[in-house]
Order: C-alpha cells, then sequence, then structure tokens
C-alpha cells in the first residue's frame, strides 16, 4: 500500500489530541466545502445554502467555565506568551500535499492559511482570497487575492506562487493525497503526460487574479482549489518535472505564510512555533505557541500544567473530574469524524460481502464504543457523521449485536466450526489479525472483540503499538486483516467516501459506487446531492468494504487563563487560535 492511498485514512482521533485542522491530512486543503458552497453563481463570496440544520452543528458547544483559577498549576501560571498543546508525535514532514499523517498536518495548519476556508456552517469564507467568482456553468473559478500577502521571509506571495502549486500537485512523480490533480483542470492530464510545459486550464490575469477551467462541474472545486500555497521561489527553485524528491529536503524548513512560522521541531518531544510578523492578519495575540508531542498521561500533563490544553472522551466521569479540577474551561463537542474498521480485502477470508457482514453484526459496537464510553458516543453505519446534511438512516442496516445471525451468515459463507470451534473453510482457519494503537478506547475494543469473536469462531489476533509511526508502517506493509482508524474532520459527505473511490481500499472496486460519488459531485443541487449519497450510503451499507464503527462526542479543556477560544465543527481550533490570548 503506497502513501497516496493510506495517507488520508491515517488520522486516527485519540483521547488527548489536538485537532486543529478540518483536513489535517489530506495535503494542507484546510476543509472541503459544503454542498451549499457551490450555490454560488457569478458571485463574489455568495455561498447558498446548507442545506441542512446549522443549529445542530453547535448545540453541543455549550462552555463550562472554570471555577476556581486559583487552582492553576504554578508552571501553567507563570507562562506569559506561550500556549502550550499535546499532539502525538508528527513525522516531520510539514510541506503541504506531501504530509505523512494527520498530525503533520497540524502542525503545517499553523504555518499556512489557505485561499478559501470555511465558517461555523461549513460554507466557504475569504482566507489569502479576499473574493471569488464561479462561472455560470460552474467551470472556470477566479481567485483574487488580497492586497500585499507575504510568506513568512518577507517575500510576496502573487498569482504566480498560485498557479506553481497547482501545477506541482500534476506532477507525474506526485503521490500525495492532494485532490486538486482529480478536479480535472483543463490541460492538466497534457502536464503530467509531458506533453504541455504548463497547464492550459491555469490563467494568471494580473498579479493578484488567478483562474483554474475544470473539464466538469465538481461540487467541491471551490475550496480544494483554495487550499494552500506553496512559494514558487522557494519550493520551485530546485524543481525539475518528473522530479519531486528534493521537496522532502524542505519539509522541516517549511516557508509558510500562516500565523505561525516553525522555529523548532524537537521528535518525540515538541514543535515550537513564534509569531509570523508578517501575517496578513497581524501576528497572532500569543507570540509563541508549542505542541507537547511526547507520549504519556494526557491527564498528567493538563492536571500538572504542563499543557494548557487537551481533549477527552465525553463521558459523565470525565467530565466531573475536569470540573474537580478547578481551572480548566470545558466545550463538550461533536465532530463531524466517524470511526471504522479497515480491512485487508486482499486476504481470501475478507473478500466474501458474508464475512464482513458477520464481522459487523458479530460485534458489539454498543458496548464498545457506546456503554463502555458511557455514552459519549453513538454507533456508525454510514461514512457520513449525524451532523452532515447528507446524514440518513433511511434503508440502513443496523447491523445490531446478533451472535447466532453472525453465525449464519458465516456459514452461509462456507466457514464451519472445527474441532477447537475456530471455524475453517478449504484448510484454513479463520483468523483475524488485527491493528490497534495503544489506549483506552482499543483496550476496550480488544476485551470485548475477543469474546465476541471466540463466540462466533473467529480466531481473533490483536497487535498494539504505542507508536503510532510503527503503526502506519504495519498497515502498508499489508501484513494485517483489520486496523482500527478514524476520518479526519469531513466538511463535505464526498470527504467521507473519498476512500472507496480512489484505491486507498485495496481490493475495492465497484463501479457503481463511483458513479454516484461522481453524481453526487457534478451539482450544485442539495436535494439531488442528498438523493445520490443516500443511495451510495445504502450500498456501502451493504457491501461494507469496512465495517463503520462509532461517532465520538468529545470534550476540549483548556487553561482558564485562555480567551477567544472557540470551536468550528469542520475545521476545529484553526480559525480561533491566532486570537488565542493569555490573561
Amino acid at each position: 500500500m503506497d502513501r497516496k492511498r493510506s495517507t488520508v485514512w491515517f488520522t486516527i482521533m485519540l483521547v488527548g489530541v489536538l485537532l486543529l485542522s478540518a483536513c489535517a491530512s489530506k495535503g494542507g486543503n484546510s476543509a472541503a466545502p459544503n454542498a451549499g458552497a457551490m450555490q454560488a453563481q457569478n458571485s463574489q463570496n455568495t455561498a447558498g445554502e446548507t442545506g441542512g440544520d446549522t443549529e445542530n452543528l453547535t448545540e453541543d458547544l455549550q462552555l463550562i467555565a472554570a471555577s476556581d483559577l486559583s487552582k492553576l498549576p504554578n508552571v501553567a501560571k507563570e507562562r506569559t506568551d506561550t500556549i502550550i498543546v499535546g499532539l502525538t508525535d508528527p513525522s516531520g514532514a510539514f510541506t503541504p500535499y506531501f504530509q505523512q499523517s494527520g498530525y503533520d498536518g497540524n502542525v503545517s495548519s499553523l504555518l499556512y492559511t489557505p485561499l478559501v476556508t470555511v465558517d461555523d456552517s461549513g460554507l466557504p469564507t475569504p482566507g489569502l482570497a479576499e473574493s471569488w467568482e464561479v462561472s455560470s456553468d460552474q467551470l472556470t473559478y477566479t481567485f483574487h487575492l488580497r492586497q500585499d500577502l507575504k510568506f513568512s521571509d518577507g517575500s510576496p506571495l502573487t498569482a504566480e506562487d498560485v498557479a506553481f502549486t497547482w501545477t506541482l500537485l500534476h506532477d507525474k512523480s506526485y503521490d500525495g493525497d492532494s485532490q486538486i490533480p482529480a478536479l480535472g483542470i483543463e490541460g492538466g492530464e497534457d502536464y503530467k503526460s509531458g506533453t504541455a510545459d504548463g497547464i492550459s486550464g491555469i490563467t494568471i490575469t494580473d498579479p493578484l487574479t488567478v483562474s483554474a477551467q475544470l473539464q466538469s462541474p465538481n461540487a467541491t472545486a471551490l475550496v480544494i482549489l483554495g487550499g494552500d500555497i506553496l512559494s514558487k521561489a522557494y519550493y520551485g527553485k530546485d524543481y525539475t518535472f518528473g522530479e519531486l524528491d528534493y521537496i522532502k529536503k524542505l519539509h522541516e524548513k517549511p516557508l509558510g505564510n500562516g500565523p505561525y512560522v516553525l522555529e523548532k521541531f524537537i521528535p518525540g518531544q515538541e514543535v515550537r512555533y513564534v509569531a509570523n510578523e508578517h501575517y496578513y492578519a497581524g501576528p497572532p495575540k500569543t507570540p509563541r505557541f508549542i505542541y507537547k508531542t511526547s507520549e504519556g498521561d494526557v491527564w498528567q500533563y493538563l492536571e500538572t500544567g504542563e499543557v494548557d490544553y487537551s481533549s477527552f472522551s465525553a463521558t459523565t466521569e470525565n467530565i466531573e473530574k475536569l470540573k474537580s479540577l478547578g481551572f480548566v474551561n470545558i466545550l463538550p463537542y461533536t465532530p463531524s469524524t466517524y470511526g471504522y474498521l479497515q480491512l485487508n480485502l486482499e486476504h481470501e477470508q475478507l473478500k466474501d460481502k458474508r464475512v464482513r457482514q458477520a464481522l459487523a453484526v458479530g460485534l458489539d459496537r454498543q458496548s464498545i464504543y457506546v456503554d463502555a464510553n458511557q455514552g459519549a458516543g453513538s454507533v456508525a453505519n454510514i461514512p457520513a457523521s449525524p451532523i452532515s446534511w447528507a446524514y440518513t438512516e433511511e434503508g440502513i442496516n443496523s447491523y445490531a449485536f446478533d451472535s447466532q445471525q453472525a453465525g449464519q451468515l458465516l456459514d452461509e459463507a462456507g466457514w464451519t466450526v472445527g474441532a477447537n470451534g475456530i471455524r475453517e473453510k478449504d484448510g484454513q482457519k479463520l483468523t483475524l489479525h488485527y491493528l490497534g494503537y495503544k489506549n483506552a478506547q482499543n483496550d476496550i475494543f480488544i476485551a470485548v472483540a475477543t469474546e465476541n469473536l471466540a463466540a462466533i469462531g473467529v480466531d481473533f489476533q490483536p497487535e498494539v503499538f504505542a507508536d503510532f509511526n510503527a503503526l502506519i508502517s504495519k498497515v502498508e506493509s499489508g501484513d494485517y486483516d483489520v486496523a482500527s482508524f478514524s476520518t479526519p474532520m469531513l466538511t463535505d459527505p464526498s470527504e467521507g467516501v473519498q476512500k472507496f473511490v480512489n484505491g486507498e481500499i485495496e481490493g475495492y472496486d465497484n463501479p457503481k459506487v463511483k458513479e454516484l460519488y461522481d453524481k453526487a459531485l457534478a451539482t450544485s443541487d442539495i436535494e439531488q446531492r442528498k438523493a445520490a449519497y443516500q443511495e451510495l450510503f445504502q450500498l456501502l451499507n451493504d457491501e461494507l468494504p469496512v465495517i463503520f464503527t462509532n461517532y465520538k462526542k468529545t470534550v476540549y479543556a483548556y487553561n482558564g487563563r485562555i480567551e477567544n477560544l472557540s470551536v468550528s465543527p469542520f475545521t476545529g481550533l484553526s480559525s480561533s487560535l491566532p486570537n488565542w490570548t493569555l490573561k
């Protein structure tokens, strides 16, 4: 499995891990647009309708204020110009569109600002681009940059840098996960094949105006094109068509345009930032920011004041414990994500849909993800969060826990119970080699799954990793049957189903899925998109190329001294972080 096929879904949203960017593992694009974004035609920053009830996106956001700041540990009181947040160790690939994991994306989300971001309702809003127009046929996107934009070294940011970024991602050797090449910009394939020196569909009108012409409409194009911008002078200085390895040398020395500048990365310990004096919106209110990346007890880090922010599962126990600290603000939050069990469909036992369905119905997901978490979540059955406008339960199989039904499905698939209670077929035992990341949720999963799967005759062999990158390597090697993951935050429903059409799920290729995926992207009509996604969700719910597991409910707990912190259902904390202050 190559990195291009794996990076998008290798973001595990763990208790205690900050999720700053909506699309942290997607090559630097801050988010994808809500379906309503493409209602704009011949418009200037017009976004149209969301197509859903935006009130339910923020109904959980009720702040529980710190009750006694005098309890704040001295080490936290003494910080006057620095905020510290916990993060699972990134790999160090901090160049947008070339990241190795979602945690790299968390780092770069503070180093770069996209052309277009989204607001709390999922609608596009200006970033580096102060305005844009979409042609009436929804094929041409024109971006107008702000005046006097600069990269963090003081060099100008112009339309040339935008065009360079779009072009670079069409290079034949590009193997990252950007969706820009898939948009179908006119002339993009000619450039990629080497038959053209440039991309005909990219036009620079003046230093502040650049446009891209697509071959067909795409409802996600606005914010995908409006992603992070790379400096042509810096990242393009050594560029030769077909050779992108040179960029790896620049990963730990990124030249960005966001609120912060990378000061130092110490693997396994921390990522240090300083304010970007050239940031278009002005330097961030807090001059220094640190990601504490060493592994450990996140409760301890918060309690001792070593970090100013952590996230936890929204259990009653956790909330009460956080309240007892006295010095933290508590913000309940429902992210636009879903968890799933990645299946190695190239392994014979998992190629049969009936086996996959048997695993779904044979695992007590209610006990694992809801009851064991004191209700801090719900069971998932489709690749969309309940806060998504596309979410539906119509025609969806809930796969309620039923060991007897699971056994019947395995019988139908030809797996019979052997003498030792393990099912066999054609001389092979039904074995599942499971990979998971070491945390409390994974401990619960292994304990319950071991019992559940033994009851239906499956030999369950769990393997747990304390190092996230080691887990990635193991999955990429193909030496597994099942692995536990969660998506990054999702804005548009296309993001949640993308993995099923772009080759990330090796061994799965259903033309009907691709047809429905394309159909949903080809229109800006919200009802047509809903209908296409409903059919697509029903198909994926039946075929189960992955086993959908859960939706999470979390709480953010942060130092009561921090002011101006807010959370977006689609971009997390990244949009508010430059305004954080320490009172």
